[in-house]
């Protein structure tokens, strides 16, 4: 009987070492870095600037379709794994960026950089972050001392007025303004077209821009806002734009260029962009489906 089992712990111990053997040949496991030693190392390493994206898919069955799909998108694919768990370094930059994404929606917009714009600020009636996450109708309409800032400093009726909020995102305000709005302000040079009084909505939603059109009577109006941040990005920025907007009108009736950041649309061909399609509104007194771009 001990023979037996001998000889069948024999056979298992044999047919798992055949196994271990074939998965270390198909997966192999990847080395990883000695904590105490090198995690300060690994750190710096992904706080820099990420390199050329590759595969980290050891022998891939179709490498050219894995190198077209990462060129592609800039999705986590072909990060690899070590046993059933992400790779050290994947952990780190995927807790990195959702660290991005909690700093932009928390974050503020730096005050020297609407300075340096001439930006003055008014408030939404949004009050805090945590109820500006609840509740978004709060969000499209301007406090009281923010209605009489705007009737006190802006141009009334200007044929085009700029916008700039913080929305779900001051990290992209404060990553893509400088290029954007100079850009901006050049192409509605380009085109003839006079700007009225730009500055700054805190705690604001898309639909502010209605409240503000009821208030300032703009032919159009564009605002440049942060939108909600992903784990690709936290800089992503959007330019809403609308003819004659006001109170009760419909999505559809916007026309909007998003993605606008360094990994993206890039922020200055935006600006010129925003700049064209401002002017077309114009001569066609139309925006959103209705605009033939």
């Amino acid at each position: 009987m001990e023979q037996q089992l001998d000889v069948l712990v024999d056979k298992v111990v044999a047919e798992l070492q055949k196994k271990l053997a074939e998965m270390s040949k198909q997966t192999p496991v990847q080395a990883e870095p000695a904590l105490a030693v090198q995690e300060s190392a690994v750190f710096a390493d992904i706080a820099e600037e990420e390199p050329e994206r590759t595969a980290n898919v050891p022998h891939p069955k179709w490498e050219e379709g894995l190198l077209e799909l990462l060129e592609s998108t800039p999705a986590r694919i072909g990060v690899w794994r070590t046993g059933v768990r992400p790779l050290t370094r994947t952990m780190l930059q995927l807790r990195r960026d959702h660290a991005a994404a909690v700093d932009a929606v928390y974050g503020e917009v730096d005050q020297a950089l609407l300075e340096e714009f001439s930006l003055f600020t008014v408030e939404t009636q949004y009050d805090n972050t945590e109820n500006y996450l609840k509740r978004p109708d709060m969000g499209r309409i301007l406090n009281e001392e923010g209605v009489r800032l705007l009737q006190e400093r802006c141009q009334m009726r200007p044929q085009v007025q700029i916008v700039v909020s913080d929305g779900l995102s001051a990290s992209a305000i404060d990553a893509n303004l400088r290029d954007v709005l100079p850009s901006l302000l050049d192409s509605l040079q380009s085109y003839g077209l006079s700007c009225g009084t730009p500055f700054f909505v805190k705690g604001g939603r898309v639909a502010s821009m209605d409240h503000i059109g009821e208030l300032l009577q703009p032919e159009v109006l564009v605002l440049l806002i942060g939108e909600r941040p992903g784990l690709v990005t936290a800089h992503s920025m959007s330019a809403y734009m609308c003819y004659r907007p006001r109170k009760g009108i419909v999505e559809s009736e916007r026309t909007v260029i998003s993605n606008i950041h360094a990994k993206g649309t890039s922020p200055i061909e935006a600006g010129a962009h925003i700049g064209t399609i401002l002017s077309k509104m114009l001569e066609q007194k139309a925006s959103g489906v209705k605009l033939v771009l």
